[in-house]
């Protein structure tokens, strides 16, 4: 997608298409399949009320295209039980398993799996983009704070309650508690 490009977009469109540039760009918005297939992709569960209604989009955001393919692995939690007022830090391995170097942005979503309100289905929460050689191999560290655990209640207030959260780094997650 180029929308409006500039003086300088067509040599840019070129040298992507001919494999000149490596891109490395994501979606900042989900892009629909269908007509009036507006679901975002921080969808609540609840909306999803019947099997055609379900999150189908033709690009989720965040997505993006790459010429080298990027392998994630060892998503770990520095803790399983997190106090209020604490931080979680969480690390994965990203390797460049292609053949030429790239860039990749890793991306960190947090899902509230329990809330006093109906919660998001998840919510970006972290990114970095980080350059990897063909065979090349990253670790990316976050650190969630108090912060990202917030949400809107039912009396437009912010809150932080107490419960299950999953944290998602491409297709891999892991569950920790948020404890009082």
């Amino acid at each position: 997608m180029a929308y409006l490009p500039g003086m300088q977009g067509g040599q840019a469109i070129a040298d992507v298409l001919f494999g000149d540039v490596n891109p490395s760009g994501k979606l900042p918005f989900t892009y629909p399949r269908f007509v009036n297939d507006f679901t975002h992709y921080d969808y609540k569960n609840s909306e999803n009320i019947s099997k055609n209604a379900q999150y189908n989009p033709q690009w989720p955001f965040g997505f993006g295209l790459s010429y080298t393919h990027f392998k994630y692995s060892h998503l770990m939690l520095d803790k399983k039980i997190v106090h209020q007022g604490g931080s979680v830090g969480v690390t994965v391995t990203v390797k460049n398993s292609g053949s030429i170097p790239g860039n990749e942005i890793v991306q960190l979503y947090l899902s509230d799996l329990v809330a006093s309100v109906t919660p998001a289905n998840k919510r970006l929460r972290g990114f970095s983009k980080i350059h990897l050689e063909p065979g090349e191999a990253k670790t990316v560290s976050f650190q969630l704070q108090d912060t990202d655990f917030v949400f809107i209640g039912r009396n437009n207030k912010s809150i932080i309650e107490p419960g299950k959260f999953k944290v998602s780094v491409g297709e891999l997650s892991q569950e920790f508690e948020l404890v009082k």
